[in-house]
């Protein structure tokens, strides 16, 4: 339980940053986070204000998105969060936003071209577009494996409603949710002075094993270490 109350915590406290990075309004979006070695998850309830929301507030779901423990309805999103975590093991977290400038892809029905490093680096290629799917069901669930299985890109843009990201954590799937907003303004902005060129391949796959495999704070051994 001890574990449970500060998954709890850490997932309400992801919230805030999707405040913080300017990608929900409202009550809109939701962070989730898988229970380690358990069939459930934790996500937002439906409806709640993000001011408002506690760690207390965060529902416990089974992997059909049942209700499990919680004084408030679950996310209207449960649903596809839980197909997500049935469906592919690695995942650990899932967040779903409104970000004005990755739903403005989303509403086109495009992909966003990987066509700067950065891009390369996080997503090892172009951010996908799913199919549409109706709110309520697992439908977006659906979609959202369909399209990223076998996919390196954390993010989908679901068509014509908005972006959803997944991570080994909660916490990954939030920084997901942030470089994906940042890109697609990016390469919006790029797109406002004319053709915009893709990244080579060979450049992609380089760029991203560096920042999945040596980008960062490497563990070293305390044995010989300086």
């Amino acid at each position: 339980m001890s574990s449970i109350a500060a998954l709890r915590a850490e997932v309400c406290a992801l919230h805030s940053e999707l405040i913080r990075w300017g990608l929900v309004t409202w009550t809109s979006g939701n962070v989730s986070a898988r229970v380690p070695g358990e069939d459930l998850l934790i996500i937002k309830p439906s409806g709640v204000s993000y001011d408002d929301l506690t760690p207390a507030d965060m529902v416990i779901c089974d992997l059909e998105g049942k209700l499990v423990e919680g004084e408030h309805a679950p996310s209207s999103d449960t649903e596809a969060h839980a197909y997500v975590y049935r469906h592919m093991p690695e995942v650990g977290g899932v967040v779903h936003t409104h970000s004005p400038y990755a739903t403005a892809w989303a509403a086109r029905g495009e992909p966003i071209p990987c066509s700067i490093t950065a891009m390369g680096d996080e997503f090892g290629g172009d951010i996908p577009i799913g199919p549409f799917a109706l709110i309520g069901s697992d439908a977006i669930g659906r979609g959202i494996v369909e399209t990223l299985q076998g996919h390196r890109s954390p993010a989908v843009l679901m068509a014509q409603h908005g972006p959803f990201t997944i991570g080994k954590n909660a916490r990954a799937a939030v920084k997901a949710a942030v470089m994906c907003e940042d890109v697609a303004r990016t390469m919006h902005f790029a797109r406002q002075l004319g053709p915009v060129q893709r990244l080579p391949a060979e450049a992609v796959d380089s760029l991203y094993d560096r920042y999945q495999n040596v980008y960062g704070q490497q563990p070293t051994s305390k044995k010989g270490a300086r």
